[in-house]
């Protein structure tokens, strides 16, 4: 039986080809985040959905899909857009796709970590303006990074990257995490367990990589910002919501804090008021995963993820496997 999938966005070409060789693929033409509107009739009578993480499925949209719906297959890592809990009681297989963006993700921190340090985007647009007018001692200064005290919030697979990569500048990593990896695993990163106040407060440069949970939302708050260094540099390209960002323009406003780096949004598409106004961060959409072949290689994994469950396979990425299980016992 081939299946009908509604894929709500235009995602790199290898995943919809190979959809489009054993389904029936409705795609939404736009680049636009869809309305509610959209979502719901699109995915009306479909055998699977492939969604982004700006596509809220929650259980109305899943009602709306009809008893067909078997497959939702997210294009990204988090799930925290889905209803998962509601979907494994409809017997609805929730996939994601993580892994393949992974050290291009870490890069990604890290170049918004070295942009914050050395003032980058500052440096260019003072360039572009024509301010420049020769070599000043006191000119744009920035921070070292060699040498300095990294601090993980999250040591999962990204986590783990980004500390591999901060061998490099000599730096001492300390990070923190609700579930500590074995000790043969923080051995090989040069990794140091401590206490998220510890962490904190001995921190040149936190780079955050936690999950969103009921725990994480709000992690960086006001009273956290003023434990940090007054020199520190907060580094996120996890979710937004992990920071409080009205506490968070408050303590750069005032430099209780010296800097920050953004790759994702507490409201995300909208910002703050009076971030974008702001001189010590750096902002920029929601790029992590960005690489032209990263991109491919998730469209790949999601397109993928849906063909195994329509061909009687499980999939390389299960977010609910109990659902998975009560199949193959069924």
């Amino acid at each position: 039986m081939t299946w009908d999938v509604f894929v709500t966005r235009p995602i790199p070409e290898p995943g919809l080809s190979l959809l489009r060789a054993q389904c029936r693929v409705a795609l939404r033409e736009s680049r636009k985040i869809p309305t509610r509107e959209e979502i719901l009739t699109g995915i009306r009578d479909k055998d699977a959905i492939l969604c982004l993480l700006t596509d809220p499925i929650d259980r109305a949209v899943i009602d709306a899909a009809g008893p067909r719906l078997k497959v939702i297959s997210n294009y990204a890592v988090g799930f925290d857009n889905i209803d998962v809990t509601y979907a494994t009681e409809q017997g609805i297989v929730v996939t994601n796709t993580p892994g393949v963006l992974t050290e291009t993700t870490a890069d990604l921190a890290w170049a918004l970590l070295m942009a914050a340090a050395r003032r980058i985007v500052e440096s260019d647009r003072f360039t572009r303006a024509g301010l420049y007018d020769g070599w000043d001692p006191m000119l744009l200064l920035g921070w070292d990074v060699h040498g300095k005290t990294l601090g993980i919030v999250g040591l999962g697979r990204i986590g783990q990257a980004v500390a591999r990569r901060a061998r490099g500048f000599q730096m001492r990593v300390l990070y923190y995490d609700a579930y500590r990896p074995p000790a043969e695993v923080e051995q090989a990163l040069g990794v140091t367990y401590v206490p998220f106040e510890t962490l904190v407060q001995e921190s040149d440069f936190i780079s955050v990589h936690t999950p969103l949970t009921p725990e994480t939302r709000h992690m960086f708050n006001a009273e956290v910002f003023r434990r940090m260094k007054p020199t520190a540099i907060l580094i996120n390209t996890s979710r937004g919501p992990v920071i409080d960002e009205a506490a968070l323009v408050e303590a750069l406003r005032e430099r209780r804090i010296a800097y920050a780096a953004l790759d994702v949004f507490e409201h995300e598409p909208a910002l703050t008021p009076g971030l974008a106004d702001l001189d010590n961060v750096v902002i920029v959409p929601h790029i992590g995963s960005a690489s032209l072949e990263t991109r491919a290689k998730m469209a790949e994994l999601a397109a993928t993820n849906i063909l195994a469950v329509m061909n009687g396979q499980r999939p390389p990425h299960l977010v609910n496997p109990d659902v998975w299980d009560r199949r193959r016992k069924g």
